[in-house]
């Protein structure tokens, strides 16, 4: 692993990477920045994992209504349509009422648990909207250098075309003049058809990755600006680690999502527990002038009222095994949830551990690559002098040619690689959200806060939310993507 002066080699190389040849950045043109906050705004999986947490928050609130006093009235008319034989008080028409309060005092601890336990998952699940939002936002990086490869690809292929064909022209000429044979023809006719269908590829190519960066971003790439340096990159794969063991957000998930299910192994254990409630109520009831009109000069109250108060506690004696089985189920699910963050945390060390390495060998094949166009530009250039004069064939020119083509197309492919590789770095350390890359999204970030507060103590049942629209970009009217490259 370098270090030291070779740290700086490759921060150096970075830079680079990001500026780097064979990429054009007209005046006005789209960047990394604005495909992000673009992304950030209108990508359909962000905005639908930021719906997915305030579903996950709605159980805060759930939970702790059942801790909650209780307030029910029922209201009933009767009205009798044939009265017994020997009945002589009875009313022909009544009309009820009642309502009742009921408080929750002991629940064995299920309420209490069942809140910690939904908090943990809000931070869970606040944890895994920033694993959702990172890579979102590896994929827009990764789409976007795609887009610059193999519009850089394109270009270069087609340069290689149009020097093939005037190859050709010029050794049909000497052909015809006896200088070459047709051997030497065929050779060129080989090349240029073979460099044709290259170029096909390559256009094909930039259409998939213009359709990629269209689903993720929602809009058209237009010229695309080489990227910005990446910010933070660490010196040592083991500074890596350290900071992903802290801030990976797939990590944090599986950490919270542990400490709900200790806290569901109390709520299973509850149910063998007491409930105690108080409750008190009244009664309305109103005969509306019927009652006792069968006896003659009876007189009745036609309205009464009751009212009681008390304490209600529920014990269970036998349940057929089945608090020990919920609680037996819930320990299982927990430790279950232990193993898995045990499982995520290696693999968060090994991706953070293999990101750091793709990034250094991308940054050392774009050192070794540079070197490789020089001396095949170089060597195409002896070459073509050297045929000039008789001493190498037309198949050797059409041999440099392709080797100064193979290591220009690897030099963008590895500027692409080391700018994804760097991004998927920082995204496995934690560091490639929004907010870690100071991103202007024409507003402030969503804060998932807000929305939690919001509905934390929220205890009126008629509270409703303004009707769900979608609010992600629709690319069905979008064009189909060709191999244009703007300002060509």
């Amino acid at each position: 692993m370098p270090s030291g002066g070779g740290v700086e080699l490759l921060r150096r190389a970075l830079l680079a990477c990001a500026a780097g040849a064979l990429i054009v950045s007209p005046a006005q043109a789209d960047t990394l920045r604005g495909a992000l906050a673009n992304a950030y705004n209108s990508n359909p999986t962000l905005l639908a994992a930021r719906y997915d947490l305030r579903a996950i928050d709605e159980n805060v609130p759930i939970q702790k209504a059942a801790g909650l006093p209780d307030i029910g009235a029922q209201g009933q008319y009767a009205e009798t349509l044939k009265q017994s034989e020997n009945s002589f008080s009875a009313p022909d028409r009544v009309f009820g009422a009642n309502v009742e309060l009921s408080v929750p005092v002991y629940s064995g601890g299920a309420v209490k648990n069942s809140i910690k336990a939904a908090k943990q998952r809000v931070q869970a699940g606040r944890a895994e909207l920033r694993a959702t939002e990172a890579s979102i936002f590896s994929q827009v990086v990764a789409a976007y250098m795609d887009v610059i490869r193999d519009e850089a690809v394109v270009r270069l292929n087609r340069q290689n075309v149009a020097a093939l064909g005037i190859n050709l022209e010029a050794t049909s000429d000497r052909f015809e003049i006896g200088d070459l044979t047709r051997t030497d023809v065929a050779q060129s006719e080989s090349r240029l058809a073979i460099a044709r269908s290259d170029l096909t590829t390559a256009q094909a190519n930039l259409i998939g990755s213009r359709e990629r960066y269209v689903q993720l971003v929602g809009v058209v790439p237009d010229s695309l600006e080489a990227p910005p340096p990446l910010p933070g990159l660490p010196e040592e794969p083991q500074t890596a680690v350290a900071v992903a063991l802290d801030r990976n957000p797939d990590l944090i998930a599986a950490r919270e999502r542990s400490e709900a299910a200790r806290y569901d192994i109390e709520v299973a254990g509850s149910r063998r527990l007491p409930r105690v409630s108080v409750f008190t109520g009244g009664d309305y009831t109103d005969y509306l002038g019927t009652l006792g009109n069968g006896i003659i000069g009876a007189d009745f109250a036609q309205r009464e009222t009751s009212a009681q108060a008390g304490a209600r506690i529920s014990i269970p004696i036998f349940q057929g095994g089945l608090p020990a089985a919920q609680e037996r189920q819930a320990q299982a699910q927990a430790a279950s949830t232990f193993e898995t963050q045990i499982a995520i945390e290696r693999d968060v060390i090994a991706q953070v551990r293999s990101a750091f390495t793709a990034w250094q060998a991308s940054i050392l094949v774009i050192d070794s690559t540079v070197s490789a166009v020089s001396a095949a530009q170089l060597s195409l250039e002896g070459v073509r002098a050297e045929n000039s004069v008789g001493n190498r064939t037309v198949l050797d020119i059409l041999d440099a040619e392709q080797e100064l083509l193979r290591a220009e197309v690897q030099l963008v492919t590895a500027r692409r690689n080391a700018y994804v590789a760097g991004f998927s770095l920082l995204a496995a350390m934690g560091l490639a959200e929004a907010n870690d890359l100071n991103l202007d999204v024409g507003g402030p970030l969503y804060d998932p806060a807000i929305y939690y507060e919001s509905i934390d103590d929220s205890i009126f049942d008629w509270r409703f939310e303004p009707d769900p629209v979608a609010g992600a970009t629709r690319t069905v009217d979008t064009p189909a993507q060709d191999a244009t490259i703007p300002g060509e």
